[in-house]
């Protein structure tokens, strides 16, 4: 070499292998020296993925103490420490603590998607330096070596083929989302701007060799190369809050203010009317610490985790625990196509043979299913065309099924595979067939012929097995086969033939044909000029990587839910729309676009049209990115679906990220938020189904804490401003928000998911948590609670003329009874208690009936009884508790009655009953 300069060529595809290896000024035959690839190496770097520095685990967990009511809540135990209230200000810390603990372990993996992108790099590769054949280290390749690759190989960096063998092919699903091997070639393309996935002479890392052998230049190592590019995609993208972090985000801030209003106006009203200035403090800190729902943080977390654990049950394993409620307020789900709505499985459905067009059923490589003709099952020994057709498709073959453990799995080219499982459907094995059929020669594939011939042997009779492309093939026979009978084949045969072509063409499916030949004994070679003419026709086989069973019917309780189904695939826009149509989200009035056409549509164009479009066909990552971000624009909540590589960024950047389990590469798993472990897309709409359960029990909780901490602020509110003596004193409110707060709240965190929920529209994603009907129904159980505090203290005070110390007893006892009470109501706004079930809530129960037990205890204990200044109640007073406490129940079931009968017109306002 004269110079050791390398040209910036953009499109390596556009150049001939010779002008590629001038480009790159290496050799084509002996590759780089060994002195230019340490120079080079030296020059350009390692082949290797980079990453950003690593994230510590300190920094993770210190990260957990960010949020604004986080801080206020250790406020308010520093605060109550300072007043000696140690068993509030440690109850107070402890939350904290279990909530950044829970944070933390969620969390700790969320930034390894680079170290999992690394994984997908082959360790070790097959280079020609200085014309000798070594095995080095991947990552010491660089630009201009000469690598060989053979079936079953991962391509180690993004380079030019420069020779392949006539069979070569290479599996590009993780990259570009295609679903079977693509057939690659060495001849320069002439198109200036090609998709990823029609680049036929360029090989990339992170894929795999499917069959065959070849020798390709390296033209990009590391960051340099197309999984480099997605893994600064990847890195490029900040993690944003979900919808419900900065929900209560916001609304920590507004109750907090809101709170310290309130209790200042106590602490004033207090002090004016002449109360000790030390008492009046800590009745308006105790008041403080009240108002803020300092439970609320871990309350959320619990609920979540719990929502986590339901969620694997139903195989989905969620990786960030504020995802959980993000997909239940998801309101797009752009998703992948193959191995996702699709089996990735390629499976016969049709046979055309004989003049006849037969039906197969079932799905996938098990070899189980049934033939059918006019809808009606058949008995194939009835039809010897079928047979010899799947016989054919046997024997012409290179692939292999093989059964472990119940599940079938494909040994070569999925296409021929599923040429397998429908012969086995039919009781045909490939294993009996080669001990009849002995394996002589094979003619492999090759992408100008579109054709592949083995030439078997059958006692001495010479047979020579083809399948191919229909168009290629029908021109080399001679004869066809019917009802058994081989005859001459005319043109009206023909005609006949390529209708059928098209019409199973225009249904997106992969159409084979396959015919044979009986050869002479003293054929000479066996070479396609010689072998593949004179042929007889068998039949057309229509293959197709199928919907899963369980799809369409997931995707129309996304319709009904008000969820937006889109698919962004790297597949064909022909075979992506009869899949949409198939799965029912792609009609006449949708639109698909391939990457070239979303190409020429600007940012703002795209977040116009958005909406219409159901099917993206031949797209990159950048394009999956665009689409997701437009439908983000436009304030969806959006989840996308994926396996592959490509997928890894729109993956990240969307609000909730879901990869698959079984085909899932380890990059979309490490930066997804959900992992469906069944690769099924049912799991996905069954965990949306949690996720709004588990946020309506969060709103449940949120409405019960609030509603119970307004109680409290409003007993001392109304006594300051119509002049009562305080009917509490702070240590009563510390115990009441303490006892009531916890254990109620987490159990309505549990309460049993509505099963109608899945037939309301989504929420709007900028819904509050407390909407404006939510706050003014909230005050006004709060008032019902503190007036049934306030009743009793008055009543035993001035009624009954017992002591402060008897009624402020009564009024504390009343307070919490009623909060227990008021936590039943919570558990729905619409339904009555009776109507969903008193006992379909056990936890409930048990929660309520702990809480109730600890609060006797500092009644009747006789040592807390003097903590907490309490009295003995008598069988009277019981009475008198019940009766008050159970009062917001009764009167919300009143209150609902009468706005279901309202929504049923059975009932007018200002009429009665209808």
């Amino acid at each position: 070499m004269k110079n050791n300069k390398i040209m910036e060529i953009e499109n390596f595809y556009n150049l001939s292998a010779e002008k590629s290896a001038q480009a790159l000024n290496t050799n084509m035959e002996s590759g780089l020296t060994v002195n230019e690839s340490k120079r080079r190496l030296a020059e350009y770097g390692p082949n290797q993925l980079l990453g950003k520095k690593a994230v510590s685990p300190w920094s993770i967990f210190f990260g957990q103490f960010r949020d604004f009511i986080i801080w206020i809540l250790i406020g308010a135990a520093l605060v109550s420490g300072f007043l000696q209230e140690w068993v509030d200000a440690l109850a107070i810390i402890a939350i904290v603590i279990v909530n950044a603990i829970f944070g933390f372990i969620q969390e700790y993996r969320a930034e390894k998607s680079l170290a999992a992108l690394k994984k997908l790099s082959s360790p070790s590769s097959k280079v020609i330096r200085g014309g000798a054949r070594s095995i080095i280290l991947s990552l010491e390749l660089v630009r201009g070596d000469l690598i060989e690759v053979e079936a079953g190989d991962s391509i180690p960096a993004d380079s030019r083929l420069v020779w392949v063998s006539s069979n070569f092919s290479v599996l590009e699903a993780s990259l570009t989302g295609e679903s079977t091997p693509v057939a690659k070639t060495i001849h320069a393309l002439s198109e200036k701007e090609v998709p990823l996935a029609d680049r036929a002479n360029m090989v990339y890392m992170g894929t795999s060799v499917a069959s065959g052998k070849a020798k390709a230049l390296v033209v990009d190592t590391g960051m340099r190369t197309e999984l480099g590019n997605i893994a600064g995609l990847v890195q490029d993208i900040e993690s944003e809050p979900t919808p419900l972090q900065r929900k209560l985000e916001q609304f920590g801030k507004w109750i907090v203010v809101l709170c310290f209003i309130l209790v200042g106006f106590v602490f004033i009203l207090e002090w004016l009317r002449g109360g000790k200035i030390m008492d009046v403090f800590l009745t308006a800190v105790s008041l403080a610490v009240a108002a803020i729902p300092e439970g609320l943080p871990a309350v959320v977390t619990i609920a979540l985790a719990l929502g986590v654990h339901r969620m694997v049950k139903r195989h989905a394993l969620i990786r960030k625990l504020p995802s959980v409620e993000t997909l239940g307020c998801a309101t797009v789900i752009c998703s992948d196509k193959t191995g996702t709505l699709t089996k990735n499985e390629m499976t016969v459905q049709r046979v055309f043979t004989g003049g006849r067009l037969f039906e197969v059923t079932g799905i996938g490589y098990a070899p189980k299913g049934e033939f059918l003709f006019e809808k009606k099952q058949i008995n194939i020994s009835d039809y010897p065309d079928l047979q010899n057709t799947l016989r054919n498709g046997a024997l012409c073959n290179a692939a292999r099924l093989a059964e472990e453990s119940g599940v079938y799995k494909i040994m070569g080219d999925p296409t021929e595979g599923s040429l397998l499982t429908a012969a086995g459907k039919a009781g045909v094995s490939k294993e009996k067939l080669e001990e009849e059929f002995a394996f002589v020669d094979e003619i492999p594939f090759d992408s100008e012929r579109k054709k592949m011939t083995v030439i078997r042997k059958r006692g001495e009779t010479l047979f020579a097995f083809v399948k191919g492309a229909p168009d290629e093939l029908l021109g080399d026979c001679i004869s066809v086969e019917e009802n058994g009978v081989t005859r001459k084949l005319s043109e009206e045969d023909k005609a006949v033939i390529q209708k059928a072509n098209d019409a199973l063409a225009g249904q997106a499916m992969r159409v084979l044909a396959v015919a044979y030949r009986n050869l002479d004994k003293n054929h000479g070679n066996y070479d396609a000029e010689n072998t593949e003419k004179e042929l007889t026709f068998l039949g057309l086989i229509a293959m197709i990587d199928p919907p899963r069973e369980e799809v369409k019917k997931a995707i129309q309780e996304c319709k009904a839910a008000g969820i937006r189904t889109v698919m962004i695939t790297g597949d064909h826009k022909n075979t992506a729309v009869a899949i949409a149509r198939e799965l029912g989200f792609y009609n006449d009035d949708s639109l698909a676009l391939s990457g070239d056409e979303l190409d020429k549509l600007s940012d703002e164009e795209l977040f116009e049209t958005v909406k219409k479009i159901s099917v993206y066909a031949r797209v990159s990552p950048e394009h999956k990115l665009r689409v997701v971000r437009a439908w983000r624009r436009h304030g969806e909540i959006v989840a996308m679906t994926g396996d592959g590589v490509n997928d890894a960024p729109a993956v990240k950047e969307a609000d909730i990220g879901v990869a698959m389990g079984i085909t899932g590469t380890d990059v979309t798993k490490e930066v997804s938020d959900m992992v469906v472990t069944d690769d099924n897309f049912a799991s996905i709409v069954a965990a949306i189904e949690e996720g709004r359960g588990i946020y309506d029990n969060i709103k449940k909780f949120i409405h019960y804490l609030l509603s119970c901490n307004a109680g409290e602020i409003l007993v001392m509110f109304i006594a300051s401003l119509v002049g009562l003596i305080p009917p509490l004193l702070p240590i009563h409110i510390l115990w009441i928000n303490l006892v009531t707060d916890g254990l109620p709240a987490l159990a309505l965190g549990v309460d049993p998911v509505d099963p109608n929920i899945m037939r309301r529209p989504a929420r709007k994603p900028k819904e509050a948590v407390v909407t404006k009907e939510g706050a003014i129904l909230m005050l006004t159980q709060g008032a019902l609670i503190a007036l049934c505090a306030l009743f009793a203290f008055v009543f035993v005070l001035f009624i009954e003329n017992e002591g402060v110390e008897r009624a402020r007893t009564a009024a504390f006892v009343v307070l919490a009874c009623s909060q227990l009470f008021h936590a039943f109501n919570c558990r729905s706004f619409t339904l009555s208690l009776f109507k969903i079930g008193v006992f379909t809530n056990k936890k409930l129960i048990y929660a309520a009936g702990i809480s109730f037990i600890l609060q006797m205890a500092v009644v009747y204990v006789p040592f807390l009884q003097k903590v907490f200044k309490t009295q003995n109640l008598g069988l009277f007073d019981w009475f008198l508790v019940v009766g008050i406490s159970s009062f917001p129940l009764w009167a919300m079931e009143i209150w609902k009655t009468r706005n279901n009968w309202l929504a049923k017109g059975r009932l007018v306002p200002g009429r009665g009953k209808n």
